[in-house]
């Protein structure tokens, strides 16, 4: 996103907490660590000074894990001017509190609690930062903000819509992580297209459940950051969750996948937070359920295959 606002002829800083890491970005004008055959451009000001990159900004991009994004914040809130626009990426929940990313946002910088927003779409980093056409969404209840956000991130690459159902955009981007995972294992397994598409499919379902008894527009999830991250992350090869789903489904276990892998795969903290999110609220995932059957419970993975397909019979949809 750095790389794409700063070719736009943005003014961007780009911070990161590991000073190592910093170093190693400007003497190479690359991120060794994670995608290191991206060029950063010359004019984007690298940083490990948190008070440097975020005073005076007038956006600020919060690209951070989920579980991260409230300890980073309460850092930001002290150095950040009252009605910054802050947008965060992150597709996630807050543990516990099952609380959306904005909504953390809102909460630890209050100055700013009117100017938040979300981006969320079918957008994996390898792609956007190489210039790949693609489109995603800001949702913002404030629809001026909306609209002028839209403006910063906008390309001839990278189309950007407006949406003002918050919960749905956030809560769409959480929840495919998981149904990524499943559909990894799926494809671990050994099966083919129609298990796919039907995973995809009744994920989608169980998707818009979850977001309409949470506040949600169900139609917000036929839209980019619904049906559209969902297919991105459940078929690219980019997909860090579909991976990990994957290499259970081939036998291998969650402490193994997760130790060798470099960028964090949100799905998999995800599919505890959305379970016990969906038991709280007395929503039917049972995607979700087995997901979280598989990855916390050790339960077999055939075994959980068979237990889904032998569910009750039901009409596809429901009022």
């Amino acid at each position: 996103m750095a790389t794409m606002l700063a070719k736009k002829g943005h003014d961007v800083r780009l911070w990161a907490r590991d000073a190592g890491l910093v170093e190693e970005m400007l003497a190479t004008l690359r991120n060794p660590r994670y995608i290191s055959n991206i060029e950063i451009p010359e004019e984007v000001s690298i940083t490990s000074d948190l008070k440097g990159a975020v005073s005076g900004a007038e956006v600020i991009v919060m690209a951070v894990p989920s579980h991260a994004m409230r300890a980073v914040a309460r850092s930001m809130a002290p150095l950040v001017s009252g009605g910054c626009m802050l947008v965060s990426l992150a597709k996630g929940l807050e543990e516990k509190s099952f609380k959306r990313m904005t909504e953390l946002l809102a909460e630890e910088m209050p100055g700013c609690a009117d100017s938040v927003a979300a981006l969320s779409g079918p957008n994996h980093a390898e792609e956007v930062s190489v210039g790949i056409p693609t489109a995603t969404v800001v949702a913002c209840r404030n629809r001026g903000l909306a609209e002028r956000l839209q403006e910063i991130f906008v390309t001839s690459y990278f189309r950007v819509y407006t949406n003002p159902d918050v919960v749905g955009v956030e809560l769409g981007g959480a929840v495919k992580n998981v149904i990524a995972i499943a559909v990894g294992v799926a494809d671990g397994l050994g099966f083919g297209d129609n298990t796919r598409a039907s995973l995809m499919t009744r994920g989608l379902a169980e998707m818009a459940r979850l977001g309409v008894a949470m506040g949600a527009e169900e139609r917000t999830f036929s839209g980019l950051s619904g049906v559209g991250d969902l297919i991105a992350t459940c078929t690219s090869r980019h997909s860090r969750n579909r991976a990990v789903g994957e290499r259970l489904g081939r036998g291998e276990d969650l402490k193994s996948i997760t130790a060798d892998m470099r960028m964090i795969a949100e799905g998999v903290r995800a599919t505890g937070t959305i379970y016990e999110l969906s038991v709280a609220v007395g929503v039917e995932m049972p995607i979700v359920r087995t997901a979280y059957e598989v990855l916390y419970e050790g339960r077999d993975v055939l075994s959980c295959v068979s237990e889904l397909m032998t569910r009750d019979v039901t009409l596809e949809t429901r009022d």
